[in-house]
């Protein structure tokens, strides 16, 4: 006799408070032009108080950010990935500076950086753009938020060259080690933890969460992508960033609700967002 699967819990069943904060949504992308406003009103309903929604260049944030012209809970990050590294240009660069000087909603540079894994684009080029925005960054006085895929090494030395040790920096969808967190809180830069450290078998995740100070971290969802259990597989939203402060606050230890509070709070000071109660 087969056994009927539990069905996964909701979101909304959490009861979290309202002062959780998505770092990371992509909720311009296609995968949410069916149900964007529900999805939306969803995160607010499971305590997601504020998403950073990033525009990946400034094409997409020409295009797109009238969708969330009616949504004061949502700010903004743009910046070109590596894998768009083509779409680098000195133009580019520029209308993303006449972005951030006209739009008080854009909040920090990112997501910029390196990624070898895919390789889409040459290494050379990849540097190029991150350079030239982590330029820009440090013009317009605000934090980068960096990609970085199978490209520690390289992805440090060109952080390190450019002057950002001691500077506000956030890593993107951390999922190294002790070893590479210890490196990154080194430098006084902050970690944003994603859902796959929900997954049972990411040990060294767990253990490098477990050693970074509270007060270095925010959570993300990276959605699409990047869903944590029980929803892993499935696609990822803001509501349930939930479960990946439920997997974090098992690492640490720590009731849940503290965790969601105290990561909402770094989430603020960290993009210079009005505190939430």
């Amino acid at each position: 006799m087969s056994k009927n699967k539990s069905p996964r819990p909701e979101p909304e069943s959490l009861g979290l408070p309202p002062c959780g904060v998505d770092s990371h949504a992509h909720l311009d992308m296609e995968d949410f032009d069916a149900d964007r406003e529900e999805i939306l009103d969803r995160a607010l309903n499971s305590g997601v108080a504020r998403t950073g929604n990033v525009f990946l260049g400034p094409e997409a944030y020409r295009k797109n950010r009238h969708l969330f012209a009616h949504r004061p809970e949502i700010f903004f990050l743009l910046g070109i990935h590596p894998g768009d590294a083509d779409q680098y240009s000195p133009e580019a660069v520029s209308a993303m500076r006449q972005a951030f000087q006209s739009d008080p909603r854009l909040r920090a540079v990112g997501e910029i950086g390196l990624d070898f894994y895919w390789d889409a684009h040459p290494r050379a080029l990849q540097e190029q753009a991150f350079r030239a925005q982590l330029a820009l960054a440090l013009d317009l006085g605000l934090p980068p938020v960096v990609h970085c895929r199978d490209a520690f090494a390289d992805t440090l030395r060109v952080l390190l060259a450019e002057g950002w040790s001691g500077r506000r920096l956030l890593w993107h969808c951390f999922g190294g080690d002790g070893d590479q967190a210890q490196t990154l809180l080194g430098h006084g830069w902050h970690l944003s933890i994603p859902g796959p450290a929900s997954y049972a078998r990411n040990e060294a995740l767990h253990r490098a969460v477990a050693a970074a100070p509270l007060e270095r971290l925010l959570l993300e969802t990276d959605c699409p992508y990047l869903g944590a259990e029980p929803w892993r597989g499935k696609r990822n939203h803001p509501a349930l960033l939930g479960f990946t402060a439920l997997a974090v606050a098992r690492i640490k230890n720590m009731p849940v609700d503290e965790l969601w509070a105290a990561t909402g709070r770094n989430a603020c000071t960290f993009f210079g967002l009005e505190a939430l109660p």
